[in-house]
């Protein structure tokens, strides 16, 4: 009897082991859990601190923006007056060249009406010679308009060029022209710091997208824009676990929203 009695003793003390080493092993599961939910919990609160400050700086970029749009469009209203200008002399010139023709057709006229060949040719030689000058006179006026009309076409492109990225600027979003990549990263805060700034197209809170063998591998979002860099936030939920940013993969400006 009392060998069964510590045969039943022996058991339940094996099975209090067991079930105490299973309940010591998750235990120390949900300690580890709770650890890494705080750091991850920190990390959260350290990001979007930065954040913040950087959303707070956002309405000090907007009138950069503003205070560089405003001045854009003062370039265009002189590029507009300059074009008006350039068109006024254009009239002139046309004017100029119908006068021109005009007179050498009554000068065709009078050489029609020219009698007697021998006695009028020293005045012949002599006129002549006003044709040639005045052919030439014609001929330099026309290339002079073709210079013109030229140069007030391209002035117009230029305008129209600049106005179409003042209003993709002003809409937020960057240059659809931009071609960049990236100069460093900082993948414990989540942002990275481009090769180019608001030189090349680049404008705060625009979407950008990093590229790679032709594939978008993630994208960013500008939150601050300098002379000739940038930096930017790595979107949440936008990069693959298994694709890394490195140094020197293309960004360009996004094309979907």
């Amino acid at each position: 009897m009392a060998n069964i009695l510590g045969i039943f003793a022996a058991i339940i003390l094996a099975v209090s082991a067991y079930v105490a080493s299973k309940n010591n092993a998750r235990f120390e599961e949900e300690i580890a859990t709770l650890a890494e939910k705080k750091r991850k919990l920190t990390f959260n609160q350290n990001n979007y601190k930065e954040l913040q400050a950087k959303l707070d700086a956002l309405p000090i970029e907007r009138a950069e923006v503003d205070t560089q749009f405003a001045a854009k469009t003062e370039v265009e209203k002189g590029l507009k007056d300059s074009n008006a200008a350039m068109s006024a002399d254009i009239e002139d010139k046309t004017d100029q060249i119908e006068a021109n023709t005009k007179e050498l057709d009554a000068f065709r006229e009078k050489v029609a009406e020219i009698g007697n060949i021998g006695e009028l040719a020293p005045k012949m030689k002599e006129m002549r010679t006003d044709l040639e000058e005045l052919i030439q006179s014609i001929t330099d006026n026309e290339a002079s308009l073709a210079n013109l009309t030229a140069q007030d076409a391209a002035t117009a492109a230029d305008a129209k060029n600049r106005k179409q990225e003042l209003e993709t600027q002003s809409r937020g979003e960057s240059l659809p022209s931009l071609k960049t990549s990236i100069r460093s990263i900082y993948p414990t805060w989540g942002f990275v710091t481009l090769n180019a700034g608001n030189n090349a197209g680049v404008t705060a809170t625009s979407t950008l997208d990093v590229v790679r063998d032709d594939a978008i591998i993630a994208k960013l979002l500008v939150t601050s824009v300098e002379s000739r860099s940038a930096s930017a936030s790595i979107i949440p939920d936008s990069i693959a676990q298994d694709i890394t940013l490195m140094v020197g993969d293309r960004v360009e400006t996004s094309k979907t929203k």
